[in-house]
């Protein structure tokens, strides 16, 4: 059998000689400059001729004509040459609708070219307009609103700058003064669960003992802190600094393992680690685990998170009383299809948003969520169907369930806002409160007349 590596050795050696002949063309040396390019190749081709008697025909002219001023720099400009000798030439008239038609695609690109270039100074504009307004916001926050907390929270000049959106440099000041400290947690408190905390997470490493403690099985608080590594992994994945060997890795394993320890009843549940890294992204880590034992202690928070099945259908119910009201079109359209709140809702209200919308997003509607309460977070649902309706009523069951679990990432905070602001709640002359209470009357009637004691 004829040897595979000597089947082209005669170009293998012309290959080589050309490459070795070409001067300065060094491994670590310099690229010579662009315009020696062309004097470069005409001494390889000199040496080559010389060394094996060979001449390079140069290739035969063209006998096209070119009837424009510029090589096309794309397949757009190909319309303007002449047809190769061997076809028929072009007429007169063919040649001069080829010009127009070129002419017609060129100032079609100069016209798309000209309004990107309008949208980029839109944008930048807005840009600029949104930083200003960010800029004076934070003024009147720090000197005026912060320092008289109390007096200014709700007053209508207020509440108008808050829905705006919180300017960063005092939104996690204003996350804890809104929602407060009822549990009168103190960094010292935490420094105390943190160190349980740590003390269990190595004991849980040198031992297997599956006594209980604190009525909490071992077994289950070992699923509890593999259930953290594993949460925090998955925690804003894109920004990479929640993630091991990124810079807040430990201060949210820090933050949630306290938190374990602190709410042993309550443990920890998916969906906790994002609440937790927004508030570290906002407040330092003893705030953040403040703010974050208070946030979860809220009825909708305490309901959802214990998995309180009573509570959170009562929650369901009363949501979908405002979403009739305001969208009667898809609720019989979700109704068709028997598709239930829960299966949208609860990821949305585990996360407080920040899993399912951009992060710069969900802030904005932790900022109003912070100033009027549980409502809000049902009215942002809301805000989202009204804003994807037209879509939504096009889908099947599968296709809505599939959307709202992965909504679009191009979705925009003055759109979505502007979608919030028109669902009203308030059912005929009754508000979130009152028709919250009147659905829990509902049931617990409901559950009396359903009951087998009643009955017998």
């Amino acid at each position: 059998m004829q040897n595979h590596r000597n089947l082209f050795p005669k170009r293998t050696k012309e290959l080589k000689s050309v490459v070795h002949s070409a001067p300065g063309w060094k491994l670590f040396g310099k690229v010579p400059p662009r315009e020696n390019l062309q004097k470069t190749s005409k001494i390889i081709q000199q040496e080559y001729e010389a060394r094996t008697g060979r001449t390079c025909k140069p290739p035969p002219q063209s006998s096209r004509r070119k009837n424009f001023e510029f090589e096309p720099l794309s397949t757009t400009a190909l319309i303007l040459e002449d047809r190769p000798s061997n076809l028929p030439a072009k007429s007169v008239e063919e040649a001069l609708r080829h010009r127009q038609e070129y002419d017609e695609m060129v100032a079609e690109a100069k016209k798309r070219e000209i309004k990107e270039a309008h949208k980029r100074k839109k944008i930048m504009k807005e840009r600029f307009k949104q930083e200003e307004n960010i800029a004076s916001a934070m003024v009147i926050w720090i000197n005026e609103i912060l320092p008289n907390w109390e007096v200014m929270r709700s007053t209508r000049r207020v509440r108008e700058l808050w829905w705006q959106g919180l300017p960063p440099s005092v939104r996690g000041k204003v996350w804890s003064l809104a929602v407060g400290n009822e549990l009168n947690i103190t960094p010292e408190l935490y420094e105390i669960f943190l160190s349980r905390a740590k003390e269990r997470w190595k004991s849980f490493s040198e031992t297997n003992s599956e006594n209980d403690v604190e009525g909490v099985s071992v077994a289950d608080r070992e699923a509890s802190l593999e259930l953290i590594k594993l949460d925090i992994s998955r925690t804003f994945p894109s920004l990479y600094i929640f993630q091991k060997g990124g810079p807040y890795h430990d201060v949210l394993h820090s933050i949630l393992g306290a938190y374990t320890c602190y709410r042993p009843d309550v443990g920890y549940v998916q969906g906790m680690s994002f609440i937790a890294a927004v508030l570290i992204l906002n407040l330092e880590e003893a705030d953040a685990f403040i703010a974050f034992a208070n946030l979860l202690n809220k009825p909708c928070q305490l309901a959802f998170f214990r998995v309180d099945h009573s509570m959170m259908l009562r929650y369901f119910a009363t949501f979908e009383v405002f979403f009739e009201e305001n969208l009667s079109k898809l609720f019989l359209h979700f109704k068709s299809y028997s598709l239930t709140p829960d299966i949208y809702l609860i990821d949305w209200i585990f996360t407080l948003y920040s899993k399912s919308l951009p992060l710069d997003l969900a802030c904005r509607v932790w900022d109003v969520f912070c100033r009027d309460g549980e409502e809000f977070l049902f009215r942002t649902g809301l805000g989202i169907l009204r804003l994807y309706e037209d879509i939504l009523l096009q889908m099947d069951f599968i296709h809505i369930a599939q959307f709202l679990t992965k909504l679009p990432e191009d979705i925009t905070s003055e759109k979505l806002f502007t979608c919030i602001a028109a669902i009203q709640m308030q059912n005929s002359t009754k508000k979130w409160t009152q028709v919250f209470a009147s659905v829990m009357k509902d049931i617990k009637e409901g559950d009396k007349n359903n009951s087998p004691a009643l009955k017998s």
